[in-house]
């Protein structure tokens, strides 16, 4: 953390003040293998899973608004094309 804070300093000085800072970059740490799998099985031990009803209510209302959206965008659909073709109708005619 350290080291991130000093690269953000010394990207952020003026030029003349960050130039011996600058000029080393430093070695890149490598994360042992086994550390990194344990820190992944830590976080995964955080993940909070939905119960069998929350997702059976999740997925009933996600079912109801894709069929509240499907009759609105019909209408709409439906809507649209009645004035399109009365418009057409009217060109054709006059």
């Amino acid at each position: 953390m350290k080291n991130r804070a000093a690269k953000t300093a010394a990207a952020m000085a003026p030029a003349g003040a960050g130039a011996t800072a600058a000029a080393a970059p430093t070695p890149k740490k490598r994360t042992n293998p086994v550390q990194f799998f344990r820190e992944v099985r830590a976080e995964a031990r955080k993940i909070t899973w939905t119960t069998r009803k929350e997702t059976w209510i999740t997925s009933v209302m996600v079912f109801i608004m894709v069929v509240l959206a499907s009759l609105f965008f019909t209408a709409v659909d439906g809507g649209i094309g009645f004035a399109i073709n009365q418009l057409l109708k009217l060109a054709t005619a006059g």
